[in-house]
């Protein structure tokens, strides 16, 4: 179970990303272009936050099948945060990613209370950019370049 959630959790978050990444420049572009809200737009920004849930979900349950808890209780959390690695995959990277699908979440949602194009754009512009500014900073490069 451990290889197979791992496995859908790293591949799963290039869609992820590639989803986030149409979303917002597609919310900037019609945001400062002043075109009007098509369903092209609703569904872009509802499979963004589709698709972030179920990473988020997949990330969650990988955290919990990970010996992460069993470093955690042996290591204990002063350890943890003393070493740069372990503090980024078992702390910061799913802090930010939590972050990052409640930006989403909320963006998706102030937007459906809009009633006209501009607010709209503005909203997911707004929280779709900071989230994906969150999910770009937290992405473990190094993994995804192979360098390590």
């Amino acid at each position: 179970m451990y290889d197979t959630i791992k496995f859908l959790h790293s591949y799963w978050a290039y869609l992820v990303l590639l989803v986030l990444i149409i979303a917002t420049v597609n919310a900037l572009v019609k945001f400062f272009g002043n075109k009007e809200f098509q369903a092209f737009d609703f569904r872009v920004s509802l499979f963004t936050l589709i698709t972030s849930h179920i990473q988020l979900l997949l990330g969650l349950i990988f955290f919990f099948v990970s010996d992460y808890m069993a470093l955690i209780s042996d290591m204990g959390m002063g350890s943890i945060m003393g070493n740069d690695d372990l503090r980024s995959k078992i702390i910061e990277h799913p802090f930010a990613m939590i972050i990052a699908v409640v930006l989403i979440t909320i963006g998706y949602s102030k937007h459906k209370k809009k009633l006209t194009s501009k607010p709209k754009f503005k909203l997911l512009a707004i929280f779709y950019t900071i989230a994906l500014a969150f999910v770009l900073y937290m992405i473990p490069w190094k993994i995804w370049l192979g360098i390590a």
